[in-house]
């Protein structure tokens, strides 16, 4: 078993990895001096494993998740100016999106313009590229070839600490999910109240206790060769309504949070920002757009403020995400104090 000085070392010497590859930002410097002065910088076990220098702003930062044994893969951009404590922004991939078996990744960076576009923007970026088709949720089981997934745990409570204490980022967060993602950055918000000045769900189906969401769940866990009733039982287990998004007394508690849900029309086989959208596309996005026109209904009966906006022609495809984030943005910017 590893000594609690022994642990203190390893990851002080991870925060002096994080130190090197962002450029000794002030919060860096003090987490690592904290570090070598003895005190423990992580959350319950979760610390900084190692990090990728990939530029002067952004790195491949590897964290160890004590919920999860293991360490999970981000992405992270520093802001353009971190001389003061910035907002953090967090991006969630789709289902069969992230880093597959044979290394290549598909993501947020690497399929949308999100690295140029928020490029002079005063916000800490973090990329999650692990997590394919886990909802991003806590599970009740653990899952043979999905292994042990606790995602609400890490995202919420493990996470954000130790970001904000890393990038010296102010605390102020937004997130946004794509597909199977959008549903979860909305049931990540609902898990933690206040922890989020904003979401954005793009293409997402949230009514994951009833048909046709609950389906499409169990449809995109299946893909993944998991078992989605390990997720949180069999149909009739009162688990399934409790972690439902859209449910009211979930939507109750983003009351206060600024909410940007959109979907395409999935009507024009031409995709919205260009590219192509296949009939698949077309047709999935469809579902979605009923989805959503759903949880707008839910939304509106309880009075709570939420932006809707439907992209015409926009298919289930990166080019209409990237769409749907640049037409989001000014509100989520407005929400993080930029």
């Amino acid at each position: 078993m590893t000594s609690a000085r022994g642990r203190r070392r390893w990851v002080a010497a991870g925060i002096a990895l994080v130190a090197a590859a962002f450029s000794v930002t002030p919060g860096l410097a003090a987490a690592a001096e904290a570090l070598n002065s003895g005190a423990e910088f992580e959350v319950d076990g979760t610390h900084i494993d190692h990090v990728v220098q990939l530029d002067d702003r952004r790195s491949t930062v590897s964290v160890y998740s004590a919920a999860m044994n293991r360490v999970i893969t981000l992405s992270v951009t520093r802001a353009a100016d971190d001389s003061a404590p910035r907002p953090t922004m967090y991006l969630l991939n789709g289902a069969e999106d992230g880093i597959d078996g044979n290394g290549r990744e598909v993501s947020w960076e690497t399929r949308t313009d999100i690295v140029d576009f928020l490029a002079d923007r005063n916000v800490n970026v973090v990329n999650v590229l692990d997590g394919r088709y886990t909802y991003y949720t806590d599970w009740q089981s653990d899952d043979p070839m999905l292994g042990r997934n606790k995602w609400t745990t890490f995202l919420t409570r493990e996470l954000p600490p130790v970001i904000d204490s890393v990038l010296g980022a102010s605390g102020r967060n937004a997130i946004a999910g794509v597909s199977m993602s959008a549903t979860s950055a909305l049931a990540l918000a609902e898990s933690a109240p206040g922890l989020y000045a904003s979401v954005g769900s793009f293409s997402g189906c949230a009514q994951t206790s009833g048909d046709p969401g609950r389906r499409y769940l169990q449809a995109v866990v299946l893909s993944g060769g998991g078992n989605p009733w390990n997720i949180w039982g069999l149909d009739n287990s009162p688990a399934w309504t409790a972690n439902d998004p859209s449910t009211p007394a979930n939507l109750e508690k983003l009351r206060g949070t600024d909410l940007h849900i959109a979907a395409g029309t999935g009507a024009n086989p031409a995709a919205a920002g260009g590219g192509q959208v296949g009939a698949s596309s077309t047709a999935l996005e469809s579902t979605v757009e009923t989805c959503t026109r759903a949880l707008q209904s839910n939304i509106e009966d309880l009075n709570i403020p939420a932006d809707f906006d439907y992209l015409p022609g926009g298919g289930h495809n990166w080019p209409s995400w990237q769409t749907d984030f640049h037409r989001a943005w000014p509100g989520i910017a407005r929400s993080l104090g930029l």
